[in-house]
């Protein structure tokens, strides 16, 4: 009998760790999506429960209540630098995302304790921040996800889609702050390689910044360094755009010309000599 007492016991013990062991696939798959916006990385990681023909919001997931924004642990969102959400202020670092669905509008909450199962700990006076979103409805979506259908350089719109709900928010980042700060202070030492001020000015002139005649100087100083059909290509361009087509196609060719000499790119240069055409058919 003791003999018996003691196997029972020694079950007990065991069972709980042999079960720690068994690995099976979770009913809400676990996913993860990230996504460069600017020069700041977003990572949200989550729990995919399905539909299933269940009644889901309202049903499942309550109205009113603090929700995990998925299944087992609550989804977590990261920031590899501050940004701004739907316009506030939001700093860098991971936070559990909680959601309180209303029938009009949702809660979304960013909350300061990333690692928590569910919302079954969720305590708001850890909320980083919180925002008032309205939903919009689209085609019935199976399994919960996240996605980032809108990308710029400085703002992304997140979506979460589940049965015929669409939830979406708006990431802020200074990206083009950042970057005027990184080339100022690069090219205010000694720059030795005609690509770094060429960069800057490819940068100014793709974003449309309203910084023209700094765009034009960094332009010129790749140039100095050293011509190439790159940077002579640019400034034509730059040059066009502010009207002065006859001296940006004088540039271009010059630019074609090089070009051809070195074996650049002659998918590239075809394109510039399509655009000097284009260009002088348009002189008066």
């Amino acid at each position: 009998m003791r003999k018996i007492l003691l196997s029972a016991a020694i079950v007990s013990v065991l069972a709980p760790s042999a079960f720690a062991e068994l690995k099976l696939p979770r009913t809400s798959p676990k996913s993860s999506v990230t996504q460069a916006v600017g020069l700041t990385d977003v990572t949200i990681t989550f729990s995919r429960p399905g539909v299933k023909g269940r009644v889901i919001w309202g049903g499942l997931v309550p109205y009113d209540q603090v929700w995990r924004t998925g299944a087992n642990e609550a989804t977590t969102i990261s920031f590899s630098q501050d940004v701004t959400i739907d316009g506030k202020p939001l700093p860098a670092g991971t936070y559990s995302l909680h959601t309180i669905p209303k029938k009009n509008a949702w809660t979304i909450i960013f909350n300061k304790k990333a690692d928590q199962w569910g919302s079954y700990e969720y305590d708001g006076s850890q909320d980083a921040l919180r925002v008032e979103v309205v939903p919009t409805t689209g085609p019935n979506q199976e399994w919960m996800e996240f996605s980032f259908p809108e990308v710029a350089t400085d703002s992304a719109r997140v979506e979460l889609a589940w049965e015929k709900l669409r939830v979406p928010f708006t990431i802020g980042t200074a990206t083009t702050q950042q970057a005027l700060a990184n080339i100022r202070k690069e090219l205010a030492g000694e720059v030795k390689e005609w690509n770094v001020p060429y960069s800057a000015a490819n940068f100014a002139f793709n974003s449309n910044l309203d910084n023209r005649a700094e765009a034009m100087k960094w332009i010129d100083q790749s140039i100095g360094l050293k011509e190439t059909f790159w940077n002579l290509r640019l400034k034509a361009s730059m040059l066009e755009k502010d009207g002065k087509k006859k001296d940006a196609i004088a540039l271009a060719e010059k630019a074609v010309t090089i070009g051809k000499a070195n074996k650049d790119n002659e998918g590239e240069i075809a394109k510039t000599e399509k655009q000097i055409a284009e260009w002088k058919s348009t002189l008066g």
